[in-house]
């Protein structure tokens, strides 16, 4: 039987806490010091959360959804040299478009960052009349060129994978509509150049448990593993008293995406401690991002709680795929190519 490991760089000062109690299922625990980002954390700004991080150097850069005292939503840079304590910056990123010239949304929210060879990837959402998604690059963290948007409205929840696929960028989205999306299913397009999108394939719908039984989205960026990719994503839920968004998990094949080789009828996180049940939207776990070690198998999964905090959790690959592979139940519409 082949050694589980991941298929990615080692990336040193990974954080990471043992657990402080025994997990009550799965193998994910939270930092004992949560939240990691609370509110008013940055002149101007009332809340971060929904926010990406990823190793740059010796250091690490998160983007960061900073909810404005005027309240609309933007995307501010930050560094740390822990990945857990973090120094903002009080400018929102200056994006420009191909020409150098300012190229700035009206909104920007729930970013993701990945690097693609040698290049990194912001992806967030937006207004192209209409929810809908943007896209920047930037090689430096000082310049960022806007592209075109990927796809029409509505559409949210851009994920690109860290790496080509057959020659291809690859990025899930999760099409949806103008209001809060009473529903939707995650969905893998394919581009040669990261302008024009097409082979869109059905991933996986929302679930018969009842953490995902209204509608789920794409999370962090996969994890490439000798397994599959590892998939983070939110599940919700819809309750007498509103949503309730979870973390899942899924594995999806290595070299076609659209076909989900296992998929936990578990829920690996859900609103339990005070700063993801009690905030501006309640009962919210909204995982954006990770960072792994390919050495250890650590994972450090980040995550917005209750639209207010930016909430830090663990897992090691070792127990969390074996656990996913355990509690796996999948559907006729999860295993096929998606292409109907």
């Amino acid at each position: 039987m082949n050694e589980l490991k991941m298929i990615s760089e080692p990336v040193k000062g990974v954080p990471w806490q043992e657990p402080q109690e025994k997990p009550s299922d799965a193998p994910v625990w939270r930092y004992s010091e949560n939240p990691i980002i609370g509110r008013n954390p940055v002149k101007g700004v009332a809340r971060i959360f929904n926010s990406a991080v990823i190793p740059y150097g010796e250091e690490f850069i998160g983007v960061f959804r900073g909810e404005q005292t005027n309240g609309i939503p933007y995307i501010y840079m930050g560094r740390s040299k822990d990945a857990i304590h973090w120094d903002i910056d009080k400018e929102k990123i200056p994006f420009v478009d191909e020409e150098g010239k300012p190229f700035m949304p009206a909104y920007a929210y729930d970013p993701r960052l990945v690097k693609v060879e040698d290049t990194y990837y912001i992806i967030w959402c937006q207004d192209f009349y209409g929810a809908s998604m943007g896209i920047a690059k930037t090689e430096d963290f000082k310049t960022f060129v806007r592209l075109e948007n990927p796809f029409l409205p509505f559409n949210r929840n851009g994920v690109l994978f860290p790496r080509k696929i057959n020659g291809n960028f690859m990025m899930l989205s999760r099409p949806s509509d103008s209001g809060h999306t009473p529903f939707g299913d995650i969905f893998v397009s394919e581009s040669p150049d990261m302008v024009y999108w097409g082979k869109h394939r059905h991933v996986m719908g929302k679930g018969n448990e009842w953490w995902q039984s209204l509608k789920i989205g794409g999370g962090a960026a996969p994890i490439e593993t000798t397994e599959g990719w590892l998939l983070f994503y939110h599940g919700v839920s819809g309750t007498c008293n509103g949503y309730v968004y979870s973390i899942g998990g899924a594995i999806l094949d290595i070299d076609n995406p659209s076909i989900v080789k296992y998929r936990c009828e578990n829920f690996l996180l859900t609103p339990e401690q005070w700063y993801e049940e009690r905030g501006f939207v309640p009962n919210v776990c909204f995982p954006c991002a990770t960072i792994h070690d390919s050495e250890s198998g650590k994972i450090a999964i980040y995550y917005g709680a209750a639209d207010s905090y930016v909430g830090l959790a663990f897992t090691r690959l070792e127990e969390i795929v074996p656990y996913i592979k355990e509690h796996s139940t999948v559907t006729a519409s999860d295993t096929e190519i998606g292409r109907r």
